[in-house]
């Protein structure tokens, strides 16, 4: 073949790599162990939406070439492709087309499959998996279950977001502007039994154990380590006064504060408005009761909480203060104080923290400054809209007075120890986590509610509980629990008439394990602990930034309790992390503001217009791809049009793959560009023949190429290993530039290019796999590429002549000069003085002494 017919190309290959199961992996044998080490490489694995898009694409290509280079370089590797298939869109689906979610899912599997197969993945397909099947969440409901057993999963009543019209419940980021954000209408607090798992068992151990994981970036760690949320603090005791009315005399209401060194600038104590207290309160109270109905509508996000206006009712109840003598303060219900954090209780020093201060002004409570900035003066440092939340000494706190904050805390924790009042303790901001959905769409909570015996495990040969087929989406609610006959079951227990439990799993539940599924996928208990045990930890995790915490969280809580029941014996899933950026594209919109695709306009000059009338539009910002300003562009156009190759080619040389790409057409063409360049390489016809040494008297120029190669694998290997795929993509194109400068008539030029291009074509190989096959097949190979092994540099050979190393003048860098490798040290410091740099700080002086580290430094003490 001698034109670059890449589609023709790419399908060719993928089918013989498919033929020859070249990418499954071995299974462990106890019998006869694999001589190879193993490695896991796993990308975040898609929800079948029934397209795949640009961010797959990078994502799926850098995982690819990780792939690719570890089997090459002689790894037993596993990567495996599946679909978190469970999930809201299906449900949607289901009631906007009329089709079935378990329907819709399998059609948009098989069509996502085939995208992904068109990329040249080199992906185990025998390990496939989608986890709506009943083969596969059988064995969540069989771990959900001895959760259970070791009291890890719980039910409790917990406050929900619930959408009165579609009567369910909504996750925090499904309410918009405090609107269900399907329906439109306000949301309500309700208090439901729901499911939980007992995350914060573990609380402690996930953040010791984040310093372990060296090979996670640093800014995920820190957002693992904020979320986890350690904090040392007090819980302080303020006693409801003597001169209340009713049963409240005598009660406390806790507070946990990590500032009790403020306690002097306490003015208000406010409690939540589904707070215990609140709650009696609100029950002979009508004005508490109207006002708990409109905190109700704000729903349970921290957000919605933090961005609403702060109000608050006054209960009429005093509390004493814990640490003034006489002294009382009022207590509110207040909008902004959530039950599920903390002890739903706060007292607020609105001269230290904003929200408190704003709360304040809103009702004319005290504000009274306890810390004072370092060069502010105390007989005049007010506060007036700005809360101050700096360090400083504290004043107008008695006995505390002069101390900073970190003594202050130390004698707060004394005074209140002391009075009885309160005691030093520590807290997690992370919350145990609520299973719950009340979906359809789900793996069904094996549980059956008996009025007798209460919550009943289904018994394990009953499993898997499967969802019913004939559901009915019409109808507001939860189909499961609207279904006449699935929810009607006998009680395994006593035999009477009990009900199934008609909530699903949360669909974090199913991508908290997969991984491990995909150890031993066909394995009647979910994965041998065999084969957990070979291939776990995954080596290699790639995926999105926005799944740093809660997908990451729950897996790294899954794999601890997995344990903890004896499945595994591990603790972190993930050994190393690469979260990838974004792609981005131009925005448009016409004259009318409507958003364009990028395929509805065109250059004209210094301008874009309309690609059909040529009328002006309008370019906007380079943002994320997204549908709703169609800025996208269709994978399947851009390999039908370019191949796979150059798409990939693209993802990897633009930009590190932790940092947002921007996709240009420009970019893509001068992919293309660079591999039909390669292709024709291969087809020197003026090439050595296969194996053939460079002849004795080979010229410099063609022995320089043999070194450039050498170099060029160091550094390739070296790139690939630390994820700078663009680095690597760039150190082709310099071999490749070597390659083809290298005159024909030198006197050992067609070995040294024939040694050059199979090495080229070994080297980009992960990258771009099809085009290097047939270029591997057209320079005379029978053998596959995908199965050869990586090549190998030559120390020697790879080794600069030459290298530049810095001359410090004490200890100060000054200049920069060039010597031959392993230079005499006599030589190395006459060429340090004789440079201009070093001799004008010298200004004359005979340095004290020279300290020469070979081919590294030169140090000298003037």
């Amino acid at each position: 073949m001698t034109h670059y017919d890449a589609p023709a190309i790419e399908k060719k290959w993928q089918r013989r790599w498919e033929d020859q199961g070249c990418f499954t992996a071995d299974q462990p044998d106890s019998n006869k162990p694999n001589p190879k080490p193993k490695y896991y490489v796993l990308e975040m694995f898609p929800y079948p939406s029934g397209r795949i898009h640009m961010g797959h694409v990078r994502n799926y290509t850098l995982g690819d070439v990780v792939a690719r280079f570890r089997r090459a370089q002689g790894f037993n590797v596993l990567h495996p492709m599946g679909w978190d298939a469970f999930g809201l869109p299906a449900e949607n689906a289901a009631m906007e087309r009329g089709i079935h979610p378990g329907k819709w899912t399998v059609e948009n599997i098989a069509a996502m499959r085939t995208q992904l197969k068109s990329m040249g993945l080199s992906y185990d397909w025998d390990r496939e998996l989608a986890t709506c099947t009943p083969d596969y969440y059988q064995h969540e409901q069989r771990m959900f279950l001895k959760f259970l057993e070791a009291g890890l999963a719980y039910r409790k009543e917990s406050w929900v977001n619930w959408d009165p019209v579609e009567n369910t419940v909504l996750a925090n980021e499904q309410v918009v502007d405090g609107r269900g954000w399907r329906s439109g209408a306000p949301v309500e607090r309700r208090l439901l039994s729901q499911w939980f798992l007992r995350i914060t068992k573990y609380a402690d151990d996930l953040l010791a154990a984040i310093d372990r994981l060296d090979r996670w970036p640093d800014r995920v760690r820190l957002m693992q380590h904020n979320w986890i949320g350690k904090s040392e603090g007090a819980r302080v005791n303020f006693r409801i006064t003597e001169a209340a009315s009713g049963d409240y005399a005598g009660r406390d209401i806790d507070v946990f504060t990590t500032r009790p060194d403020t306690l002097y600038g306490a003015s208000f104590i406010a409690i939540a408005a589904n707070h215990p207290l609140a709650r009696d309160i609100a029950v002979h109270d009508k004005g508490a009761a109207d006002f708990a109905a409109e905190c109700a509508t704000l729903g349970t996000s921290e957000a919605a909480v933090e961005t609403a206006d702060k109000k608050g009712y006054d209960t009429g109840l005093r509390v004493a203060h814990p640490v003034i003598d006489g002294a009382t303060l009022p207590v509110h219900i207040a909008n902004f104080v959530l039950m599920e954090y903390g002890t739903g209780a706060i007292f607020g020093c609105p001269a230290h923290d904003q929200r408190d201060l704003d709360f304040a002004t809103a009702y004319g409570l005290p504000v009274l400054p306890v810390v004072l900035p370092e060069d502010a003066d105390a007989s005049d440092f007010a506060i007036t809209d700005t809360a101050y939340t700096g360090p400083g000494k504290l004043i107008n706190s008695g006995p505390w007075n002069g101390l900073d904050v970190e003594a202050g805390k130390q004698a707060a924790f004394k005074t209140l120890a002391d009075a009885g009042s309160g005691a030093a303790e520590t807290t997690f901001r992370l919350r145990d986590w609520g299973v719950s959905r009340q979906r359809y769409w789900g793996c069904p909570i094996p549980i059956i509610h008996c009025d007798t015996c209460g919550a009943v495990p289904v018994p394990d040969d009953q499993l898997p509980v499967q969802l019913p087929e004939d559901v009915d989406f019409t109808q507001p609610g939860n189909p499961l629990a609207n279904h006449p006959s699935w929810k009607h079951v006998d009680c395994p227990k006593c035999g009477t008439t009990a009900t199934r439990e008609q909530d699903t799993f949360d669909t974090f539940f199913e991508s908290s394990w997969y991984f491990l599924r995909y150890c031993d996928p066909k394995h009647p208990h979910g994965f041998s602990p065999e084969a957990a045990h070979y291939w776990m930890p995954v080596d290699q995790y790639i995926g999105g930034v926005e799944h740093a915490v809660l997908h990451l969280l729950y897996s790294r809580f899954f794999t601890r309790a997995l344990s903890e029941v004896g499945y595994l014996t591990l603790d972190e899933p993930f050994a190393g992390l690469m979260t990838q950026g974004m792609v981005c594209h131009q925005t448009f919109q016409d004259q009318h503001g409507k958003w364009l695709f990028p395929t509805d306009v065109e250059r004209d000059g210094d301008d874009w217009v309309m690609r059909s009338d040529k009328s002006a539009i309008t370019a906007g910002r380079i943002e994320k791809m997204s549908k709703s300003k169609r800025n996208v562009v269709d994978p399947e156009i851009i390999i039908d049009t370019y191949g796979a190759d150059t798409a990939r080619l693209f993802m990897l040389s633009d930009s590190p793959p932790e940092r947002d790409l921007e996709w240009t057409e420009s970019g893509v063409e001068g992919a293309s560009r660079f591999l039909k360049k390669i292709w024709r390489l291969a087809t020197d016809d003026s090439l050595a023949a296969a194996g053939a040494k460079m002849p004795d008297n080979a010229d410099q120029k063609a022995l320089d190429l043999v070194k450039t190669v050498h170099k060029t694998i160091l550094a390739i290997s070296r790139d690939i290993e630390e994820f700078r795929f663009n680095r690597a993509v760039a150190q082709l194109h310099t071999l490749s530039n070597a390659i083809t400068n290298l005159a024909p008539d030198t006197v050992g030029s067609a070995e040294a290019r024939r040694m050059a291009i199979e090495n080229l074509t070994k080297l980009i190989a992960p990258l771009t796999p099809h085009i290097a096959e047939e270029m591997w097949h057209m320079l005379g190979h029978d053998s596959m590429l995908a199965n050869a092994a990586w090549p190998v540099a030559d120390p020697a050979l790879a080794a600069d002549d030459e290298v530049e190393i810095g001359v410090q003048v004490n200890g100060k860098l000054r200049a920069t000069i060039t010597l031959p490798r392993d230079c005499p040290t006599d030589e190395a410091e006459a060429k340090a003085l004789a440079s201009e740099a070093v001799s004008r700080y010298l200004e004359g002086k005979t340095p004290k002494r020279i300290i020469v580290v070979p081919n590294r430094i030169i140090n000298v003490v003037a």
